[in-house]
């Protein structure tokens, strides 16, 4: 099969972390938008960002795209579309998308339009007038923004950050996907030592240790595209041998967790059992006034409590306070600490010396990086 046309959906402000990742597994003419990175690959790059992919929420295979102002429009330029490259006779392929500043604002009438376009168009390649869509579920995705129509086949099936070791959490987790970039960002190496004074649920921690062990986040859950008949099974086998293959079972990489409530103390360890990292996590309860670090280089990556999460706001700026007081200015130690606090700065005691733009789901964060000693 010829080189597919992808896309890797993404969070906002990580456009860029996802574009190197997707480079460095071997994705072609790679370029990133807002909320995504465009690219191209064959079948086994296809499956390898699935299984691989730190920063990616869902990989989808492009169709096509064009304007569209009425439902005619967005009809004919539907049917125009070689579905039958990839749906066959008995395939479902349901319909879900969303609209942002164009003229086709009614998501239930896209749907249905796209839905008619597509059957029309497999009817004259089928030469049949009726579809059992009992087959596997090709999910058909759309997006129109300012009139552009983009229509893409989902090969993911759940988001890419549901890697399976959290089935549960504390009151507000971190998404993997952020976790993974807020690591990726202060550099997590095999012989990195992590604290994170504010563990919740642990995320941060197994992020870092799947990074540090370069063990592939989706090498424990299923893909929608494992059922795809244009992709054969061994595909699938070839490239989680590869992710296999490429752990590090030796490094010397350790993770100390720590959180005022023993809940989610208990949380950490049990997901990092089911992330497969336990030997490299630990965590217990303390309090972040009593962080006391060890001598020596290391790093810390966290996601305080603030005020529209878990605290009012003057009590995430004494923690601010508190945790800049524990974490000092010294040779060889980084810190990275995600807040949507636009005052983070004046409360923690000092500037960053670097700053990234980050979402928190739709909250507006800013991940300040310290590593000037």
């Amino acid at each position: 099969m010829e080189e597919l046309k992808l896309t890797a959906i993404c969070l906002f402000g990580t456009e860029g972390i996802l574009a190197d990742e997707l480079k460095r597994l071997g994705a072609s003419e790679v370029s990133a938008e807002n909320g995504r990175v465009n690219f191209k690959g064959d079948l086994n790059i296809l499956a390898r960002v699935n299984i691989c992919s730190r920063f990616a929420e869902r990989v989808l295979i492009n169709m096509g795209e064009y304007d569209a102002l009425s439902f005619e429009e967005l009809f004919e330029g539907a049917k125009g579309l070689r579905w039958e490259r990839f749906i066959g006779k008995d395939d479902a392929f349901p319909v879900t998308g969303w609209s942002l500043n164009s003229k086709l604002f009614s998501i239930p009438d896209c749907q249905s339009i796209i839905k008619k376009a597509v059957v029309e168009r497999l009817k004259s390649k089928y030469n049949c007038s009726w579809f059992s869509e009992t087959g596997p579920e090709y999910k058909i995705r759309f997006s129109i923004l300012k009139d552009k129509v983009t229509l893409m086949i989902d090969t993911s099936g759940e988001g890419l950050h549901k890697r399976g070791y959290r089935p549960a959490s504390n009151d507000a987790p971190i998404k993997e996907t952020l976790a993974a970039a807020m690591c990726d960002q202060i550099r997590i190496f095999p012989d990195t030592r992590l604290y994170d004074p504010f563990c919740g649920s642990g995320t941060i921690l197994i992020e870092a240790a799947l990074m540090a062990t370069k063990t592939a986040p989706g090498l424990g859950r299923y893909f929608a595209a494992e059922r795809f008949s244009f992709i054969p099974k061994t595909v699938w086998q070839e490239e989680r041998t590869r992710a296999l293959d490429s752990i590090i079972k030796d490094a010397d990489f350790s993770a100390q967790g720590f959180d005022i409530d023993p809940r989610a103390v208990e949380l950490t360890l049990h997901n990092a059992q089911k992330a497969g990292v336990s030997k490299y996590v630990k965590a217990a309860v303390a309090d972040v006034k009593d962080l006391s670090l060890p001598e020596g280089r290391l790093s810390v990556i966290t996601n305080p409590p603030y005020g529209e999460r878990l605290l009012d706001i003057r009590a995430a700026e004494e923690l601010y306070g508190a945790l800049g007081e524990r974490l000092p200015a010294e040779r060889g130690k980084k810190y990275g600490i995600i807040s949507p606090h636009d005052e983070f700065e004046r409360y923690f005691g000092r500037p960053a010396d670097k700053r990234r733009k980050l979402y928190n789901g739709m909250i507006k964060c800013q991940l300040y990086m310290y590593f000037k000693g």
